[in-house]
């Protein structure tokens, strides 16, 4: 029996009737949402997307970040951190913490899925994407 092998670029469908931002496609340069493509880390509510999140990638990650999380004021961020899950220092999460804002880590393509399993079943959830690109 000859298995799948998984494709590079992974391209999710949309339920029509939602009006909310949802993942369409994502590989480890880009992230579309509702087709538009994102080159960039970004954060993706169902409302609200913030491009230009975490500008110096998983290894500069800051407080400040977290904090632009805890501004959304969400219940539950998905910490997406590049092609492999990667833990940020726990000091960084102390914004969520404090907030009471819970949160996983997981690898970006995980999120991008879980993102739009939670967003469809009207959570109020922010995924927060690192792509794994040359900068980061």
């Amino acid at each position: 029996m000859r298995r799948a092998m998984p494709s590079d670029i992974m391209k999710l469908t949309r339920d029509a009737a939602s009006n909310d931002n949802m993942v369409t496609s994502y590989d480890a340069t880009h992230v579309s949402i509702n087709r538009q493509r994102h080159e960039g880390n970004l954060v993706v509510t169902p409302e609200t997307v913030v491009d230009s999140w975490a500008a110096r990638g998983f290894d500069g990650l800051a407080e400040a970040d977290m904090q632009t999380l805890v501004d959304l004021a969400p219940a539950l961020v998905i910490i997406g951190t590049g092609a492999r899950q990667r833990f940020p220092h726990p000091s960084l999460l102390r914004p969520l913490i404090e907030a009471q804002i819970g949160f996983e880590v997981m690898d970006t393509g995980s999120a991008c899925r879980t993102y739009n399993i939670l967003a469809s079943e009207g959570r109020k959830v922010a995924a927060a994407l690192i792509l794994d690109t040359p900068a980061n």
